[in-house]
C-alpha cells in the first residue's frame, strides 16, 4: 500500500513537520464552513487502495472548539472510508476526554469510552496517540488496535545537557502520575549514568478545589524536575512546586506533554516558586517568558514509519533517542 498523511487546519504546522521527517507532502484536502456554523471536509486526491494516517490534535482554542475538532475528524474519516483507503489510522497528538475516565460520583460519565466508540462509529482501523491521562482506561475503552507513545525520551533529551552537574529529584505534582515519573527517573538514571531521588506530592480533588502540600520524598538540596501529562490552569504544577521549595528544594522546573496553558494558565506559572516549564506541541503552545516547546513531531514521524511497514511501535516507548 502507499502512504498517504492528512493534517487537518488546526493541526497543520504539526502535519507539515512529520510530513517532513517522512520526506513525502501532506495530502491535499478541504474543509468548507456553511454560514449556519456546519462544515465539511474531504480529500482532494485519490485515497483508493491507501494507507492513510489523519493528523488532529483534539484541544480547544480561540479558534475551533475541542468538540469542533472532534466532529471534523470525525466526518473527514468518514469520507475516507467512503473513498475506500484501505487503512485508515488517526494520529492524535493530543485526545481529548482523557480525564472523564471513570465514574467518581453517582452517574458520572465514562466519556473516555463515548469517543473510543465514536472512533470505532467511523470504522477507524488505528488510533495513535500520546500521553494519555490514563493509560488503563484508554486502552480499555478502544475495542480497535491502538498505540501509545511516551514522549519521557524528549524530555531526557532536553534536561540531561545541563542535569548531569546538579543533585536532581523527579517529582510526581499528585499520586496517580507515580508511574510516569517513575519511568521519566529511570531515562533520565540511564542518560546520567547515576541514580536520582523521586517524590510526590500529596493532591486531592473535589468538585475544582485542589488541596494538599504533603511532600513524600527528599527534595531538600536538590533541584527538582515536576513530571506530568498535562498542564490546563497551571494551579497543580505551582502547587507542587510550591511545596517542593518550602522543603528546601534549590529549584523546581515543570514538565508536561501538552501544553493546554488555558485561561489564565500563562499568568499563574509566572509564579516565582517555577524557575522554568517545557511542554511539546502537541497542542501548538508559543514558547513565551518561560515556556519552552520541544517537538514531538520526529517521534510521531517514526511511529507512522513503522506502522506503515509493520514494524515494531514497541520499541518506541522504551527506547532513549
Amino acid at each position: 500500500m502507499e502512504l498517504s498523511v492528512f493534517a487537518l487546519k488546526a493541526s497543520r504546522p504539526l502535519g507539515e513537520e512529520i510530513a517532513g521527517h517522512l520526506g513525502i507532502g501532506l495530502g491535499p484536502h478541504e474543509e468548507r464552513n456553511f454560514e449556519d456554523g456546519e462544515h465539511k471536509t474531504r480529500p482532494l486526491t485519490s485515497v483508493r487502495g491507501r494507507d492513510v494516517f489523519v493528523v488532529q490534535s483534539l484541544y480547544g482554542d480561540a479558534a475551533e472548539s475541542v468538540n469542533d475538532k472532534l466532529c471534523r475528524l470525525l466526518f473527514f474519516l468518514g469520507a475516507l472510508r467512503d473513498a475506500s483507503a484501505a487503512r485508515i489510522t488517526a494520529v492524535l497528538p493530543y485526545l481529548c476526554y482523557g480525564r472523564k475516565d471513570r465514574q467518581t460520583k453517582s452517574r458520572d460519565p465514562v466519556t473516555t469510552r463515548y469517543v473510543a466508540a465514536l472512533f470505532e462509529a467511523v470504522k477507524l482501523d488505528r488510533v495513535v496517540t500520546l500521553d494519555v491521562h490514563n493509560l488503563a482506561a484508554f486502552q480499555n475503552a478502544f475495542r480497535i488496535p491502538s498505540d501509545h507513545l511516551e514522549a519521557a525520551s524528549l524530555f531526557v533529551d532536553h534536561f540531561a545537557p545541563w542535569a548531569s552537574t546538579r543533585e536532581l529529584v523527579v517529582v510526581s505534582p499528585d499520586a496517580g502520575g507515580v508511574k510516569r515519573a517513575e519511568a521519566f527517573r529511570k531515562m533520565m538514571e540511564k542518560a546520567l549514568g547515576r541514580e536520582l531521588d523521586n517524590a510526590f506530592i500529596e493532591k486531592y480533588r473535589s468538585a475544582g478545589v485542589i488541596s494538599g502540600h504533603a511532600v513524600v520524598g527528599d527534595v531538600d538540596g536538590k533541584t527538582a524536575i515536576i513530571i506530568d501529562d498535562m498542564i490546563s490552569s497551571g494551579a497543580t504544577m505551582v502547587r507542587a512546586a510550591d511545596a517542593c521549595r518550602a522543603r528546601g528544594a534549590t529549584a523546581a522546573y515543570a514538565a508536561a506533554t501538552h501544553g493546554l496553558l488555558s485561561g489564565k494558565a500563562r499568568e499563574t506559572l509566572a509564579h516565582p516558586s517555577v524557575d522554568g516549564i517545557v511542554v511539546t506541541n502537541s497542542v501548538s503552545p508559543s514558547p513565551t517568558g518561560k515556556v519552552s516547546v520541544i517537538s514531538v513531531a520526529g517521534l510521531l514521524a517514526e511511529a507512522i514509519r513503522r506502522i506503515h511497514t509493520d514494524g515494531s511501535v514497541e520499541e518506541l516507548r522504551s527506547r532513549w533517542y
